[in-house]
């Protein structure tokens, strides 16, 4: 009989499950190259494409032992109602985080206002699925349309996720527009919140932190997507003074394994700081489940069970599991989640 351990299960608090279908063949040198790729792969997407390819990325989540996920959607309302059927067929408690898209990207992307966009996000809302909202991020959405959004997350009270200081070209772009850095327009429209979520925030200054940690609001790293696409690394160090929540996600899916992001983030700031243990073993297993959570306003979601017999975790302590996880484990260590 298989010895296991209950945990709580993991979070997946952004994803773009479409993507998954680009690992191993993006091609170009840099982000906005690779964004060119991602931009045609996404153009292909129907509704049916959707409804099948999402269910076999999410049954690949719950296998590596997420078993919630936030999706960051941007290809069109038939499409997110796919998205839904997907997480309900897969058996992964899904929010889908419905992307405002004003400017740019693809047509298909773009709503004519943000009025339509708010009357997506209801019909959705009154179709049962559990909705937060989602400007993509500050070049794809005026300041206008970031106030509207804000003020409506916030007579909601639902959730706000965004993209943002990913690239430096996004940042000095929206120091050319707006005569500030994105993080600082997001506050100054309504859109910080302790309801948001800033995904990636790689590029944040000192500034920007601050203000992400007086509003109360959280930040998503996503370490394996922005290894592979050159992002730059998280300011792990500069989070943890701070006391913002972090969170984590598979992003781009090129890997889904949650013990892999985390140990990411714990692997940045022993290489920024020179020292072992930064967050501790706690602290990421909170990361990876519970401010998930939190971040995509999810009041609960499934528990895993970890193979004690599993290779990986041979002759290891009870007590020392919980940090082998973290230290030395990949997400087949799962047996199954429940």
């Amino acid at each position: 009989m298989t010895s296991t351990l209950t945990l709580p299960g993991f979070v997946n608090a952004h994803s773009h499950a479409f993507q998954r279908a680009l690992r191993g063949r993006a091609a170009g040198t840099d982000f906005w190259d690779w964004r060119e790729g991602m931009l045609a792969e996404a153009d292909r997407a129907t509704p049916d494409s959707v409804r099948t390819a999402y269910a076999g990325v999410y049954r690949e989540m719950r296998a590596a032992g997420f078993t919630a996920v936030g999706e960051f959607h941007y290809l069109g309302a038939a499409e997110a109602r796919a998205a839904a059927e997907a997480a309900r067929d897969a058996g992964i408690a899904l929010v889908l985080l419905h992307v405002a898209y004003e400017r740019g990207g693809l047509a298909r992307m773009r709503q004519p206002s943000v009025a339509a966009y708010l009357d997506e996000v209801e019909a959705l809302r009154e179709e049962g699925i559990d909705v937060g909202v989602a400007p993509h991020s500050v070049r794809a959405c005026s300041r206008s349309w970031l106030e509207e959004i804000g003020r409506y997350a916030a007579r909601e009270g639902i959730v706000l996720h965004v993209h943002a200081d990913e690239q430096p070209r996004e940042i000095e772009e929206c120091l050319a527009e707006h005569g500030c850095r994105p993080i600082e327009l997001l506050a100054r429209a309504g859109c910080l919140t302790e309801r948001t979520t800033v995904v990636h925030a790689t590029h944040a200054d000192d500034g920007e932190l601050d203000l992400i940690a007086s509003h109360g609001a959280s930040i998503c790293a996503c370490p394996t997507t922005e290894a592979d696409l050159g992002d730059g690394f998280l300011p792990a160090l500069r989070i943890r003074e701070r006391g913002v929540p972090l969170c984590i996600g598979s992003d781009s899916n090129m890997r889904i394994d949650p013990l892999e992001e985390l140990r990411e983030i714990e692997g940045i700031a022993r290489r920024q700081s020179g020292i072992r243990g930064v967050f501790g073993t706690d602290a990421l297993l909170e990361m990876g489940s519970a401010a998930g959570g939190r971040a995509i306003g999810l009041a609960g979601w499934s528990e895993i069970e970890i193979d004690l017999d599993h290779c990986s975790l041979a002759g290891v302590a009870a007590e020392h599991v919980p940090a082998a996880l973290v230290a030395g484990c990949a997400a087949d260590v799962v047996a199954c989640s429940r």
